[in-house]
């Protein structure tokens, strides 16, 4: 049997399994084992496609951070790129009219964001389905995804969630808390600094024996499921932000449109035709981005409120002048800063002091 054939076997078994007490731990055993089926399947697809057989997208990031618009074909994607960024994207009232990636860019608030339009996927798409594996595999390069929904085909949300699933790319969640690391001898040893309540010892055991651990300390600091523990002994997993965008809303009544919202918990419904709430699409995008704006002040002279350095919140000093240049933090000596992070106005502060948004920073070096 083929490794697909034997894929293929396994999910079908996970799938008709009723999941309880009873079989919790045959059903760990089984999604380990199609983890790791899947890691070497995709490997070898890797080295097929290095070969220059099967070329993906790719695209240079620019900008403070970069978004990916998912969704399937027809959702809007091209409309709504034209909208925040400005940069034309073919738009036309029928299926596949993006065939690659067309970048652009949203500037907000100051800062500076990558707005990737990509082909629409597919049911399938994580299999190959048209260029499918391609247009998630450009997914993994960026920092956050804008899932986009049409309102009359809402059922759609949970198939793009499945394709992104399979491709290892997990929505809204962080790596496990865990630490693991091979021994020489005296088997596999678990530790906890928490009470597991959905999985036990001996299945974490047979999961990491099934990845070939044979002496090994685990290190386990949270509440974590199968699932957790098999994206955290892979390793390959993407981790990143996400909202739910529903397009098209201006096509139901305001009922209908309260019941989608509830059902998919969606961040905000927009028209992108309408142009409604386009503007408040861009204020989430930076809030979820987690961006904030610093504005930089040369000794004796005023601040430049044109231009702020954008950086993540809660950021420190330190960050502020490696994004100026490295040497500002060999030769740091103080800063001065007004806004909401000190107590007074130039309050002089350390390299490791955290700014706020909007802050004005003067940075003092030694000579």
């Amino acid at each position: 049997m083929g490794r697909i054939d034997k894929l293929r076997e396994l999910e079908e078994e996970v799938k008709t399994t009723k999941y309880n007490k009873r079989t919790q731990h045959a059903v760990g055993i089984l999604k380990a084992q199609i983890s790791r089926l899947k890691s070497e399947i995709d490997l070898d697809v890797t080295k097929k496609n290095s070969s220059g057989t099967n070329q993906g997208y790719y695209v240079k990031k620019t900008g403070d951070a970069s978004i990916i618009l998912i969704g399937f074909p027809s959702v809007g994607k091209s409309t709504l790129m034209s909208r925040i960024t400005g940069t034309y994207s073919e738009a036309a009232a029928f299926a596949f009219t993006t065939k690659t990636i067309i970048p652009g860019s949203m500037k907000h608030k100051g800062a500076n964001i990558q707005i990737l339009d990509v082909p629409g996927i597919i049911q399938g798409a994580s299999s190959g389905k048209g260029r499918g594996r391609e247009v998630l595999a450009a997914a993994r390069t960026c920092d956050f995804a804008m899932i986009i929904v049409d309102a009359l085909r809402i059922n759609e949300y949970d198939a793009i969630l499945k394709e992104l699933y399979n491709v290892n790319i997990r929505l809204n969640k962080r790596r496990s808390d865990l630490q693991l690391i091979k021994t020489q001898s005296g088997g596999i040893n678990v530790q906890t600094t928490v009470e597991l309540t959905k999985i036990d010892e001996e299945l974490i055991k047979s999961i990491l024996r099934e990845y070939r651990y044979i002496n090994a300390d685990l290190l386990i600091r949270e509440d974590i499921d199968v699932d957790d523990l098999i994206d955290f002994i892979e390793g390959n997993r993407k981790y990143m932000k996400s909202i739910l965008v529903v397009n098209k809303i201006d096509l139901v009544t305001p009922e209908e449109r309260k019941r989608i919202e509830k059902k998919l918990k969606s961040d905000i419904s927009i028209s992108a035709s309408k142009d409604y709430n386009v503007e408040e699409l861009k204020d989430l995008i930076i809030e979820r981005l987690d961006l904030m704006r610093i504005y930089t002040k040369e000794i004796n002279k005023k601040p430049d409120l044109e231009e702020p350095i954008v950086i993540m919140r809660n950021s420190k000093v330190r960050d502020v002048c490696l994004s100026l240049h490295r040497d500002f933090v060999d030769r740091f000596k103080y800063a001065r800063v007004w806004g909401k992070s000190v107590k007074f106005k130039g309050q002089i502060v350390g390299i490791d002091h955290v700014l706020s948004d909007e802050d004005i920073i003067e940075i003092h070096i030694n000579r």
